[in-house]
């Protein structure tokens, strides 16, 4: 079985080199996929309208043949639900996208991140840009609740995976190899697991 085209997002000050975003692109490599691992502009003072530039300029270089997947950490996964409310090319639609470990819609204690808060959440919009998009929880994380995570994966209608003890779902919470996210890369297996 060949492996889809694998598109990877970082957060705020990106993934760094031991994050399982880094380790996933190596495994997917490794087996001959096809992997982006853009690092965006300014990666510690984002700004929303440049990241966003960034996103669909990969999504456009993307293959138009095979199954087209996007994992997102973080900021990232704000970054993905505007670029899915914006005047959105049919051309950049994927096949699937992983959210994982999404910052809070409306958190306010990193200042750095205020141009990605409150975006639009419209379930409709959330579908015109991939056609399956699944949110991965980590319990136990600092920058969004397990209560506000159920009200986001309700509100978009997304499936949802709570991993116990996963809290930010980062090197710090021990999520270096993850084998459970290229399982699903590979396979669309679900639902996640811990590492």
């Amino acid at each position: 079985m060949s492996l889809p085209y694998t598109l990877i997002l970082h957060g705020l000050g990106g993934s760094g080199p031991t994050h399982w975003q880094n380790w996933l692109a190596g495994e997917l490599a490794h087996h001959g996929g096809q992997v982006d691992v853009p690092q965006f502009t300014l990666p510690d003072e984002p700004r929303l309208d440049v990241w966003l530039a960034e996103l669909r300029e990969h999504l456009a270089a993307a293959p138009r043949e095979g199954e087209r997947v996007v994992l997102a950490h973080s900021l990232a996964c704000l970054l993905w639900l505007h670029h899915a409310a914006g005047d959105l090319d049919p051309a950049l639609r994927v096949d699937r996208v992983l959210l994982v470990a999404p910052v809070h819609v409306g958190f306010t204690d990193e200042p750095a991140i205020t141009e990605f808060l409150h975006p639009p959440l419209d379930p409709t919009l959330v579908r015109r840009a991939a056609a399956s998009t699944r949110l991965v929880l980590g319990e136990g994380d600092p920058y969004c609740t397990l209560a506000q995570g159920k009200e986001l994966a309700e509100t978009l209608r997304l499936d949802l995976d709570v991993i116990v003890g996963g809290a930010h779902l980062n090197v710090a919470a021990g999520y270096g190899p993850w084998p459970a996210v290229l399982k699903w890369v590979r396979s669309d297996r679900t639902p996640l697991t811990p590492r």
